[in-house]
C-alpha cells in the first residue's frame, strides 16, 4: 500500500472520529441543558424573593445590593451532597476573583459548618440555611445550584455538576 493511500485512510478515520466526538459533545450539551431547565423549572425568574442573610463570619449580605455593577455567584450546596464535593473547590477558586456567597442547606449547626469549611479550606462567604428557609423561598430541588446575579437580576443558573470553566464562562458573560 502506498504512503499516499495510508495517509488518506488515516485522515478519513480521524475525520470520522472527530465527527463522532462532535456529535457526542452536541448530545451532551443538549442533555445537560434540558436537565438544567427541568431541575430549575421552579426557580423564580420574576419577582425574585430576597436573598439575604448573615454569614458565619457575622457579615450581613444582600445579593441585590452586592450585585450592583458586578457579577456575584450564589452557590447553594450542602455538606452531605456528594456532587458538591466536586463543585465546591471550583467555587472556592472563583471566590478569589469574584464575589461569592454560598448558602449551606441543612448542613448542621454553625459551629459544625464552620469546622467543615475550615477543614476543606474554603474561603467563600457562607450563610447557614439550616432551617431550609432560603432554599425553600427559591424553590430549589437540587444541590448544588449555582446562580449568577448582576444588578439584582438573576442572569444565569445551573444545577448539578458544573466545571470551573463553566462557572468562569457564566461569571465573565454576566
Amino acid at each position: 500500500m502506498s504512503t499516499d493511500k495510508v495517509t488518506k485512510s488515516r485522515s478519513k478515520k480521524l475525520l470520522g472520529w472527530l465527527k463522532q466526538l462532535m456529535l457526542w459533545l452536541l448530545f451532551a450539551i443538549v442533555i445537560t441543558t434540558a436537565m438544567d431547565l427541568w431541575r430549575g423549572k421552579d426557580i423564580p425568574r420574576d419577582n425574585l424573593p430576597p436573598l439575604q442573610g448573615i454569614t458565619l463570619q457575622g457579615k450581613s449580605v444582600d445579593i441585590a445590593t452586592l450585585s450592583q455593577d458586578k457579577a456575584v455567584l450564589v452557590y447553594f450546596w450542602a455538606t452531605w451532597c456528594s456532587v458538591c464535593n466536586f463543585v465546591s473547590p471550583a467555587v472556592n477558586q472563583i471566590s478569589k476573583y469574584y464575589p461569592v456567597v454560598s448558602v449551606a442547606v441543612r448542613s448542621g449547626e454553625d459551629q459544625k459548618l464552620q469546622q467543615y469549611l475550615q477543614y476543606k479550606e474554603y474561603q467563600f462567604e457562607t450563610i447557614n440555611d439550616n432551617n431550609h428557609r432560603l432554599s425553600s423561598d427559591w424553590s430549589l430541588q437540587v444541590t448544588p445550584t449555582l446562580m449568577v446575579f448582576k444588578n439584582g437580576k438573576l442572569e444565569y443558573y445551573t444545577t448539578g455538576f458544573t466545571s470551573l470553566p463553566g462557572i468562569w464562562w457564566r461569571m465573565f458573560f454576566a
